[in-house]
């Protein structure tokens, strides 16, 4: 694994990157939670399932986590800095084939309202924070169905953030896959099983690798507001 800097208009940002043994079936990008950086358990996890599965991964921590602040910015904020990541890492010819963006939480968020931009293949969302402990009126489904290509979400059982049913419903009518585990919003008790669920469908899907992310000049339109 190597670790690089990138920059961004927020302040540099760090790209923790992993190479499969083999050929390289296509590039997964995955960002971290609004409440730590990219060494999550289950996005370790992810990224070593992902690589032995034959994918390019690459962990983003954003720049506020790099600078060691304690709160994330605004969504608009976020989504700035991952698309200047994603930019460099286009530019570097390291998201070939496939482009599948995920992330836990914040950043599974993230990588929902940025994914039709970037042109994504799929996007993987890890404890996706329907809504605030408590307050199901304030969904954020909207952001799911943003995703017009194929949709992952793995859901722990006991999440105060949304239970795996909750997700179910809201994702009727558009295309994604849930996938309960045992565990809450940390998805800390069993992050095998959270990597399992993602190579399985990983391999499963019925990747076009014709198909390729924008050239990093081709225009990218904006992302909507939160």
């Amino acid at each position: 694994m190597t670790t690089g800097e990138v920059p961004t208009p927020l302040g540099p940002a760090h790209v923790h990157r992993t190479e499969p043994a083999g050929d390289v079936r296509g590039a997964l990008v995955l960002g971290h939670g609004a409440g730590g950086g990219s060494g999550s358990a289950d996005l370790l996890a992810v990224a070593a399932a992902a690589g032995a599965a034959g994918w390019r991964v690459l962990r983003v921590d954003q720049p506020w986590v790099v600078a060691g602040k304690r709160i994330a910015p605004a969504p608009a904020r976020l989504d700035e800095g991952w698309t200047a990541v994603l930019g460099t890492l286009r530019a570097d010819g390291l998201l070939t084939g496939p482009l599948v963006l995920g992330g836990r939480s914040a950043g599974a968020r993230v990588a929902c309202r940025t994914a039709t931009a970037q042109g994504a293949a799929a996007v993987l969302a890890l404890a996706f924070p329907l809504h605030p402990p408590g307050r199901p009126e304030k969904s954020r489904a909207a952001e799911l169905h943003l995703v017009a290509v194929p949709l992952l979400v793995v859901q722990g059982a006991t999440d105060a953030f949304g239970r795996p049913a909750e997700v179910v419903t809201a994702l009727a009518g558009h295309p994604g896959e849930v996938r309960a585990v045992p565990g809450d919003h940390g998805l800390r008790k069993d992050p095998d099983l959270v990597a399992a669920a993602v190579a399985d469908w990983l391999t499963r899907q019925p990747w076009d690798h014709s198909r390729q992310a924008p050239s990093p000049h081709s225009p990218v339109s904006s992302d909507p507001a939160d």
